[in-house]
């Protein structure tokens, strides 16, 4: 019977107003069983003990008809009242798991909630780590509520650039994170150069300012069995890569030493001229 009972107020069930009124319905039909049975159990024992004012026909019935009436009728405004305030419980829990899953800034998923998401995602997917270029020179120059512009609009290109199958969040200050799903591998990179692109082609307009920005991405797959932590490592190495190659371009994981090697070379950050990043990247690399 307990179980029953909290089968029926499960807060999901009750964040709907229609699934209230059908709760108080159960609970008022259950009350009346109950009330029946109890007196089927006990009626025949006043009886016999002379205790009934009337026949125990008419006992049986006229409590059938006043569990109905009073009884049925107050269980079912109190379970009304209780699944209503069991409703704005659950509404507020949902709130409340919305907001602790949510980037307050950008309305994207926070990096909890992708954590989770990336631990869940299967093969045929990439996860892609976006960073907008030289970010703080941004704040520095228009002010920090021109950075948040810049965030909130690149939030909104990158939303508008995936599809539902797709996880977009952002990780933290100038850094997003999306899992691409449901493409090969060709179709999911043309993808993310095009968002890569389309960002740098345009410029963001605040606080009368046309703010040209640009991002760099790092690119790993996500293969069955393979661990996602790696994955992620992988796609942080590649977005460092980008980087040091000198912004405003996408690199996959693939691309590995060869390119790591021949783009520090063409970029002439080689040999005694090579700068400190450069050495982190090529050792990141095996270089």
């Amino acid at each position: 019977m307990r179980n029953w009972i909290s089968l029926q107020a499960d807060f999901g069930d009750l964040q709907y107003r229609k699934n209230v009124y059908v709760f108080a319905l159960k609970m008022a039909f259950l009350a009346v069983i109950l009330s029946g049975v109890i007196i089927a159990l006990t009626m025949p024992s006043l009886d016999l003990l002379g205790l009934l004012p009337v026949t125990l026909a008419h006992a049986i019935g006229f409590s059938a008809i006043f569990s109905w009436l009073i009884g049925g009728t107050v269980s079912g405004m109190l379970s009304l009242f209780a699944g209503f305030a069991m409703r704005d419980l659950a509404l507020s829990r949902a709130e409340f798991e919305k907001l602790s899953r949510t980037d307050t800034l950008s309305g994207l998923l926070n990096r909890r909630a992708f954590t989770e998401a990336l631990e869940s995602a299967d093969g045929n997917a990439s996860l892609v780590i976006f960073d907008v270029d030289r970010f703080k020179a941004i704040n520095d120059r228009f002010g920090h509520g021109c950075g948040d512009a810049v965030i909130i609009a690149v939030s909104a290109m990158l939303t508008s650039a995936f599809d539902d199958m797709s996880v977009v969040a952002r990780l933290g200050g100038e850094e997003f994170g999306i899992i691409v799903s449901g493409e090969p591998l060709e179709a999911r990179m043309e993808r993310i150069e095009g968002v890569r692109a389309r960002i740098a082609g345009g410029a963001i307009k605040a606080e009368g300012h046309d703010i040209r920005i640009t991002v760099s991405g790092g690119v790993a797959d996500l293969v069955a069995e393979r661990n996602k932590q790696a994955v992620y490592a992988s796609a942080d190495r590649a977005l460092y890569l980008a980087k040091a190659l000198g912004r405003n371009r996408v690199v996959h994981e693939r691309e590995g030493l060869h390119h790591a090697w021949h783009g520090l070379v063409e970029n002439g950050v080689d040999g005694e001229n090579r700068s400190p990043e450069s050495d982190n990247v090529m050792q990141a690399y095996g270089i």
